[in-house]
């Protein structure tokens, strides 16, 4: 008597994968989180190293640009006789009469602060910004170098009560004989707030308190109508400021950290304050103190944790989608197993050796099944991973990293898309010819692409004096002939003439020695480079950053259906010709 031996429970399918894939899952958007976080840091540091690098070009491009305008106006000066006379004679109540108003109109339009004549001994004749105080010697250093070189010479200097001033000293000779030296001068916080709106940052000038007492500092914060502070950092004053008050955690020990050429970042009132510092030197190249660079990074940071929310949320569905579909197809493989345990089973009841065969060819089936599946699916994840992997090892590379990471964090929209784009791609599949009048359907696309451009561009439509009725399918000529009329619109920029131009004509295939139809699309647009020509055709390929890649090739793809060809002709500067032939079926 034969015995059939009890049917085994069939191995549970989804519980072997879908554990092991969920955490590979889960470890991939950890790796991925820790990234960003990682090297958030590096790219706010570099962005504000930028910035400062940024700060020193333009503080002494701004610099550079008012020495030209200060020597303008020194060489101005001494093209005037009346001043000339007053200087040489050494007579102050003339120089005082003649430069008073030009004194004037310099600090009102020009910013000028500082206007000095100096005899040739160094011995100030005539301060205009401080008329009582004449007759001492000064011993600036770029007062020095005109001295001594007998050349213009310029660069910042702190005077003695802490005004940071920017100082041209021009020697003024007439007929070889050096009258004495004429000095112009202009306080720097106007270009402060100038580089403050170029680059929407704060800046912070401090000074070395031990080139000044405060007294000294005190007495040109009053001749200046300046404001600043002496006591709150231990080594350095505060100069000049574009912010009206100052971060309350920005105290001695965080400067140090700055001044040493650190960087830090801080929270005040609510904001999140990047800060960073270069050093000023005047002409002497003496450190003189130092430019707090302040940039407030709040709407940075919050900009960068919506995205960071929005590509975790992204990822989230993307994995969950992934594990969605691995899950049901895993399901699927599981039921069709048990229904093939179950057909197995009752077999095996009839012959055990047919049992076995049975048995081992449903075996071999369901591997080839999974097989192919877990093909599928390892390809993408594999991407994944070593795409995570390659950013993991590139993180000392910041734009290398965020590539790769955008990468990862677009895969799930990518996909979509796609998926999208493959369905509308297939849409043009279904194929159904009949006869067809050309002009009506000409007519009908026109109208309905009038519809749809919003710029109204003129369209010229040319067709044969005899009706032309040919053998097609209305719906993807009509098709095809929108894609080749919206891509002509959208070569056409605003202000070109000559609008869009429709013509059918009888046309033979050469090659095939084939009589047909000819139905072109021209346009007077920007044309296109040979290289453009050459990629028109290939799936997604294009040069608009909201284009599918997709209209040409379905306009090839419905020519191929119709047994025809679509070819383009162009010149850059002079427009484009699209002419899609369709062979005649008479």
């Amino acid at each position: 008597m034969n015995s059939v031996s009890p049917a085994r429970q069939p191995k549970r399918v989804k519980a072997r994968f879908i554990g092991p894939f969920a955490l590979m899952l889960v470890f991939v958007m950890g790796v991925f989180a820790f990234a960003i976080f990682g090297i958030e840091t590096r790219i706010r540091d570099r962005d504000l190293a930028e910035r400062s690098a940024a700060v020193v070009k333009l503080f002494a491009q701004k610099l550079d640009k008012d020495t030209h305008k200060m020597m303008a106006t020194a060489r101005a000066m001494m093209v005037n006789e009346a001043l000339e006379e007053a200087f040489r004679r050494g007579d102050r109540g003339a120089l005082a009469l003649q430069g008073g108003e030009l004194f004037r109109s310099l600090s009102e339009e020009h910013k000028i602060t500082h206007l000095y004549f100096i005899r040739p001994d160094l011995v100030s004749l005539y301060r205009f910004h401080s008329p009582a105080v004449f007759g001492d010697e000064i011993r600036r250093v770029s007062l020095q170098q005109a001295s001594e070189s007998q050349k213009a010479a310029h660069g910042l200097e702190l005077g003695p009560m802490g005004t940071l001033t920017l100082r041209l000293v021009m020697p003024w000779r007439h007929e070889g004989e050096l009258l004495g030296y004429l000095e112009i001068g202009e306080e720097i916080e106007h270009l402060l707030e100038e580089i403050r709106y170029s680059l929407g940052i704060d800046l912070l000038v401090l000074v070395d308190k031990h080139f000044m007492t405060r007294e000294q500092w005190q007495r040109g914060l009053d001749m200046m109508l300046r404001s600043g502070d002496w006591a709150r950092f231990g080594a350095h004053a505060v100069l000049a400021q574009t912010t009206e008050q100052l971060p309350a955690a920005l105290e001695e020990r965080l400067l140090q950290r700055l001044l040493a050429g650190g960087t830090a970042e801080i929270r005040d009132r609510g904001r999140s304050i990047h800060l960073a510092s270069v050093p000023i030197n005047d002409a002497g190249d003496r450190h003189l103190g130092d430019l707090v660079v302040m940039r407030d990074i709040t709407a940075l940071e919050s900009t960068f944790q919506w995205s960071m929310i929005a590509v975790i949320l992204i990822s989230l569905l993307a994995a969950g989608g992934v594990l969605g579909v691995f899950y049901l197809a895993l399901d699927r493989v599981e039921r069709d197993y048990r229904r093939q345990h179950d057909l197995e089973h009752q077999l095996l009841r009839l012959d055990s050796e047919h049992r076995r065969i049975l048995q081992l060819e449903k075996l071999s089936a369901v591997g080839t099944m999974v097989g192919g599946i877990a093909h599928q699916l390892n390809n993408p994840l594999v991407g994944v991973v070593n795409l995570a992997q390659l950013a993991e090892r590139e993180a000392d590379d910041p734009a290398r990293t965020r590539e790769l990471l955008r990468e990862i964090r677009s895969a799930g929209e990518d996909c979509r898309d796609f998926v999208k784009r493959m369905l509308g791609f297939s849409k043009v599949s279904c194929f159904e010819s009949k006869p067809t009048p050309m002009a009506e359907l000409i007519e009908d696309t026109v109208l309905l692409f009038r519809q749809a451009e919003s710029r109204h561009l003129p369209v010229e439509v040319k067709l044969p004096a005899e009706p032309a009725v040919l053998t097609v399918d209305p719906v993807l000529i009509r098709h095809a002939l929108f894609n080749l009329l919206v891509n002509a619109a959208q070569a056409t920029a605003d202000g070109e003439g000559g609008g869009i131009e429709i013509s059918l004509e009888r046309g033979e295939d050469k090659e095939r020695n084939r009589p047909g139809w000819t139905l072109a699309v021209s346009d007077h647009g920007r044309g296109m480079a040979p290289e453009v020509m050459e990629k028109v055709f290939v799936p997604f390929y294009t040069t608009r950053s909201d284009g599918t890649g997709l209209g040409l090739p379905v306009v090839q793809h419905v020519a191929l259906l119709h047994e025809g060809q679509v070819t383009v002709s162009s010149e850059p500067g002079h427009g484009t010709r699209f002419a899609l032939w369709l062979p005649d079926p008479n």
